[in-house]
């Protein structure tokens, strides 16, 4: 019986591996109808990712975000909540942030740290919006996420022209140099890579995510309402105090993506028609990881370092950057769907172990 959990469990390891094979093959068929060459696209994909100290330092700076936004959606999902709308809660901490930088004058370091916390929070009651249309009022979270995401939107517009407008341009003034949260030595040696805090947050935030949902009685308590809420409320666990608490959570992640774009990547907050998508690909990413913190870690590392190296593609190989998001949408796919992946793993040896 030992032998059957170890083979299946084995197979499940091998599900995303062989799905991600899966993808990049079709990928390259996709890439040889359409004339292009496969394998030099692949190698610039690779060279772009890690053919320099600038390029290794801009591959983590943009796997971040979207790392952070795999994690605030599994956080939510832990809970049984949908949250769609992430977009709007990086909008909320970007802004929020934005408003501590440029209005407040602090000494360094300190008015980072407000500026983040500020942020951070700004995203967490947005997300806590959500919970509270849910919990009060029975609306779909989806739903009200979606829409909330626009509402960030124009409200971040309304904010920036009336409190922290630049003259003649379509986005914000700049943020004080003592709200900034680069490490200038650090983007030296990176050769101008945009390094900042987050590159050392991010892997306390990861732990801090597996600790919480395995050694703490309020992860456990998180984990019973979302695969059970009735249950849950007839064991006398508040449901409804979960969700909120939750969501706060999911939109502090959210908000403190935001952030730390803001504060130490561009040092402003363009005036966009649109939201950045980062939320919309953190669903992706949870879905690809399972929720978990190792799986969405890695799954945000593979998706982060695919959309930065498709600029290789694009540059080095003429291959369109949608290629990536083709090669991405069939991992995805594969993923989720893991009968067909099963269908090509050997099952011989499983059938004689279930039989012993």
């Amino acid at each position: 019986m030992e032998k059957v959990k170890k083979k299946t469990k084995n197979s499940n390891v091998m599900v995303p591996i062989i799905a991600i094979l899966i993808a990049l093959v079709i990928g390259a068929i996709v890439m040889v109808i359409g004339g292009y060459n496969p394998l030099v696209a692949y190698q610039s994909l690779v060279t772009k990712v890690f053919g320099s100290v600038y390029d290794i330092g801009e591959t983590i700076r943009a796997i971040i975000p979207l790392l952070l936004s795999g994690l605030a959606v599994a956080v939510a999902n832990k809970a049984g909540v949908f949250n769609i709308g992430v977009d709007g809660q990086i909008i909320m901490g970007a802004v929020s942030s934005l408003l501590v930088g440029t209005l407040i004058e602090m000494p360094p370091i300190l008015h980072g740290i407000v500026a983040i916390f500020v942020g951070v929070v700004a995203g967490g009651l947005w997300g806590v919006l959500v919970a509270g249309l849910k919990t009060k009022f029975g609306i779909n979270e989806v739903i009200s996420s979606i829409m909330l995401n626009y509402i960030a939107l124009y409200f971040s517009h309304i904010l920036i022209k009336n409190f922290a407008a630049q003259e003649g341009t379509a986005r914000s003034a700049m943020i004080k140099e003592s709200a900034g949260i680069t490490f200038p030595s650090l983007n030296e040696v990176f050769n101008g890579a945009r390094i900042h805090w987050g590159f050392f947050l991010v892997p306390f935030i990861i732990f801090a995510f597996y600790y919480f949902f395995e050694k703490t009685r309020w992860g456990y308590e998180t984990k019973v309402v979302g695969l059970n809420p009735n249950a849950a409320s007839y064991a006398g666990i508040r449901v409804n105090r979960i969700m909120t608490r939750t969501m706060f959570l999911s939109g502090a992640l959210g908000g403190l993506i935001g952030t730390l774009d803001t504060l130490g990547v561009y040092g402003y907050v363009a005036i966009s028609s649109s939201t950045s998508g980062i939320g919309f690909d953190g669903v992706a990413i949870a879905l690809l990881g399972g929720n978990s913190a190792l799986g969405t870690t890695l799954s945000g590392i593979l998706i982060g370092a695919l959309n930065y190296g498709s600029q290789g593609m694009q540059f080095g190989a003429g291959v369109p950057s949608e290629i990536i998001g083709i090669v991405i949408s069939l991992i995805i796919f594969f993923v989720a769907a893991p009968g067909i992946v099963k269908a090509v793993l050997p099952k011989k040896q499983l059938r004689k172990e279930e039989a012993k």
